[in-house]
């Protein structure tokens, strides 16, 4: 588990998994990056940062810190742990953590401070990378509904949500979609 107290680079998959979303999406003109502090995030948007495109790395888009799980290897006793903490977040527990780590309402709060500055930002097209669980935590915090549907926010590496706000509020008009990741296989 990676978390945010683990730092990797991106592995081969992941390199390749960036490589297919830049291919997908170069034409876009996006106005200004926010990434989390986390090389892997930076790294998935690399191209088009190399673009000149303004970018700034944010620690409130950083992933949940899963303390006393992250680096660790997912034995039977781990994946125990992990699962009970799931099922306390399903039971409306948001204030539960791991030993070490962040709750979702501290996620929540700690993203707080970027999406009020996001709202009154002049840039228009806006790309965020950010990681699982923090995204999880980010679009219904986005959505200004509870956090407690963030299982209904399922993700995958470099899947596209696309978040548009019509000066009062946020709608998700693309969900989940990950069509850049297959693109090359149906050729």
């Amino acid at each position: 588990m990676q978390g945010r107290g683990v730092n990797p680079s991106l592995n081969d998959v992941g390199e390749h998994q960036a490589y297919l979303f830049h291919e997908y999406y170069y034409a876009e003109k996006f106005d200004i990056i926010f990434t989390s502090t986390l090389q892997r995030s930076q790294q998935s948007v690399r191209r088009f940062i190399a673009k000149g495109i303004p970018w700034e790395a944010r620690p409130e888009l950083d992933e949940i810190s899963w303390g006393v799980f992250e680096g660790q290897p997912a034995s039977h006793n781990f994946k125990m742990n992990y699962r009970q903490l799931l099922h306390e977040w399903e039971r409306g527990n948001l204030d539960a953590k791991s030993e070490g780590g962040e709750s979702p309402n501290e996620v929540k709060e700690r993203q707080r401070k970027f999406i009020t500055e996001l709202i009154s930002r002049p840039e228009k097209k806006i790309l965020i990378c950010m990681h699982g669980r923090a995204m999880r935590i980010f679009i219904p915090n986005l959505l200004g509904i509870n956090i407690s549907s963030m299982e209904d926010y399922p993700h995958h590496n470099l899947t596209l949500y696309k978040v548009i706000f019509d000066g009062n509020q946020f709608a998700v008009s693309l969900f989940n979609n990950r069509d850049h990741l297959y693109v090359h296989e149906q050729d």
